[in-house]
């Protein structure tokens, strides 16, 4: 199929042929293949517009017949043939000037339809892509549901007093984090408006940031991070460092929960296996600090900065599995709700109790 934005370029290079009056009749051909899958030129655009002489297909020996009065010019790929130009003029002997023209007409059809051919290809990949993603949400959908319907009933079975009916409650909570993924990825075509970051760029968004941003209590936000950190630190035999008191105030909760859990998910990662790793919380009158901090090993000086960058990680964690986005994807948000994140090396830089040789992701975010 060709584009109908290339039908329109093909129709504005053949119209500044107007004022030579030597030329009887232009056409541009695609190859295409036929039903029998042979390639073959498939017209797309007569001049002048009101021609009835160019015939539909260059298929017939006479048109192809070379002959003083109708040139083949090639629309090329490389070595390969994608397209001609065919231009029946009154003339033997084509004036230089005419010919120069073109020629240079030839070479803008030929890279025009090379970057629709390109484009319809990408069209098309992007396409399968799109359904192969929705049927592994659609699949994905039966097995969080069977575990939902089973967390419900294990937490039938567990008394208010037993202390392992909050574990079951932070299954439930993630759960429904899970279906919240499901149900950005199944709506993600919708046509929604995404936030625009401090640059030219709009930001990395985890599903959930496509929701209206809501206000909650820092303390409501925190709460199921924290209980993920205390659990995963007690799994991997970790000791984990809670904040202290946690300040009063209202935040963006989806924006606050995807940083942290992003620089947590790395602490726990890159950081040193048998480390001591926490959250720090610093409140003014007019910010709000927040830092996921570790013991080390230190985030070599070279990398600091490009760390952040999309697909960029460093040397310490270049043989775990990982994307290079968690970085980048927090500095963006913070950035697109007018705060920052920042590498401080080592801890004891942002506060004397911390770290003394590990590292601490400060997110700052105004109070307003």
């Amino acid at each position: 199929m060709i584009s109908e934005r290339f039908r329109q370029l093909v129709a504005q290079q053949l119209d500044q042929f107007c004022d030579c009056q030597e030329l009887v009749g232009l056409g541009v051909y695609v190859a295409m293949p036929a039903a029998d899958g042979e390639l073959q030129l498939q017209l797309v655009q007569a001049w002048p517009r009101t021609a009835t002489r160019l015939e539909p297909a260059a298929e017939a020996a006479p048109l192809l017949t070379p002959r003083q009065s109708r040139r083949w010019l090639p629309l090329r790929q490389e070595a390969a043939v994608i397209g001609a130009l065919r231009v029946d003029s009154a003339l033997g002997q084509w004036p230089e000037p005419l010919n120069q023209r073109l020629h240079s007409a030839a070479q803008v059809l030929a890279q025009a339809l090379l970057l629709d051919l390109e484009q319809q290809r990408w069209q098309g990949e992007l396409q399968r892509e799109r359904r192969q993603r929705d049927l592994l949400v659609h699949q994905m959908r039966n097995p969080l549901a069977a575990l939902r319907t089973f967390t419900q009933l294990l937490l039938r079975r567990v008394e208010a007093s037993d202390e392992r009916r909050e574990l079951v409650e932070h299954l439930l909570d993630e759960q429904q984090s899970l279906a919240g993924y499901l149900d950005a990825l199944s709506s993600s075509e919708a046509g929604l408006v995404l936030p625009q970051a401090s640059g030219s760029e709009a930001p990395l968004l985890l599903p959930p940031v496509l929701a209206p941003q809501q206000p909650r209590l820092l303390s409501d936000c925190l709460e199921p991070l924290l209980a993920r950190a205390a659990a995963t630190a007690k799994l991997q035999g970790r000791r984990w460092h809670p904040p202290g008191p946690v300040p009063e105030v209202s935040v963006p909760a989806a924006t606050v929960g995807e940083i942290l859990a992003n620089l947590l998910e790395n602490a726990f990662r890159y950081s040193d296996p048998g480390g001591d790793l926490g959250l720090w919380i610093a409140s003014g009158p007019d910010q709000l600090q927040l830092a996921v901090w570790d013991s080390g090993p230190l985030i070599d000086l070279d990398e600091r900065e490009r760390i952040f960058q999309r697909g960029e990680r460093g040397r310490h964690g270049a043989k775990l599995s990982g994307t290079g986005l968690g970085l980048a994807l927090a500095r963006d948000q913070a950035e697109a709700s007018g705060g920052s994140l920042q590498l401080h090396c080592p801890a004891s830089a942002l506060a004397p109790g911390l770290a003394a040789a590990g590292n601490a992701f400060v997110l700052t975010l105004p109070l307003s």
